[in-house]
């Protein structure tokens, strides 16, 4: 199993954040969650990754090539999805086609009007004229179009409803089922990642804090609860991101950890999104 994007030691230095030796792989055939908290560095990665900021140290291999030396050739191979569609709010569907078509050698003008028809877009619609979920839609239609093999998308379910998020995770899984192909996924809505992704990759304040199988990260914690008064000072600082109010305390506890605690704490098993909330409350560190 080859990796379809590597990353390895990669930091980028800005005067008031950094990213520091950031290193992850995402093998073909998979979906790897990129999560953290707003501000955490998930933006500056995907910059980084399609060469669009210079990174000051490390490397950026995307279907085994220098991200940068093999730009042009990579690019051709990579559909981007953002939380907005950067097109002419005039153009009609058929323009956004006209525009891009000539910049992608392998672009299939019949599977672009095969996926607006799949997807209910209409070709005679102007892009101002879409919701935010059509132009969702939209954008993967262009990516589908010219035969991506990796889709990054960053924060492209920010402000959909459910209904929306579903029909995009149903495209993502079709689009996965070939398994040389891979989607690298950030977003802070966890509840998508826990429905269709294979491995997370936890960023924070610029620092990888996990990345691996999805499954591994969610069976190692637990989240825990109860009244006051029960725990001794050194069960407290086990806890992650422990917190008190005014009927007990709640944090996230590692689970081989769980023994240690007294009958009265109420467990239950560990979700992405506590995850995220807690190590940043804590600052705490996967090991």
């Amino acid at each position: 199993m080859s990796n379809i994007l590597e990353l390895n030691g990669v930091s980028k230095t800005f005067p008031k954040f950094a990213l520091k030796n950031v290193s992850f792989a995402l093998p073909e055939g998979f979906i790897m969650g990129f999560i953290g908290r707003n501000g955490a560095g998930k933006t500056t990665t995907i910059k980084l990754i399609l060469n669009m900021l210079k990174k000051d140290s490390g490397a950026i291999r995307v279907f085994g090539q220098d991200h940068a030396l093999s730009e042009q050739d990579i690019k051709q191979r990579i559909g981007v999805v953002m939380d907005q569609a950067f097109y002419v709010d005039e153009w009609t569907l058929r323009d956004v086609e006209g525009a891009l078509r000539p910049f992608y050698a392998q672009w299939d003008s019949a599977q672009y009007a095969t996926h607006l028809e799949e997807f209910e877009l209409d070709p005679q619609k102007k892009v101002k004229e879409l919701s935010r979920g059509m132009k969702l839609k939209l954008m993967i239609a262009v990516a589908l179009s010219h035969q991506a093999e990796l889709l990054i998308l960053d924060e492209p379910t920010s402000g959909l409803d459910a209904v929306a998020r579903n029909e995009l995770m149903e495209i993502l899984q079709t689009f996965i089922a070939d398994e040389r192909k891979g989607i690298l996924f950030s977003t802070h809505i966890t509840s998508d990642l826990e429905k269709i992704a294979d491995y997370i990759t936890f960023i924070q304040d610029g620092e990888i804090v996990y990345s691996d199988i999805k499954d591994n990260l969610l069976e190692k914690y637990a989240v825990v609860r109860g009244p006051l008064g029960i725990l001794t000072a050194e069960q407290k600082q086990r806890i992650i991101g422990y917190q008190e109010h005014s009927v007990g305390f709640e944090g996230l506890l590692e689970s081989a950890d769980l023994g240690g605690m007294p009958a009265s704490v109420l467990t239950e098993p560990g979700n992405l999104d506590e995850i995220v909330l807690r190590f940043n409350l804590g600052k705490g560190k996967y090991e």
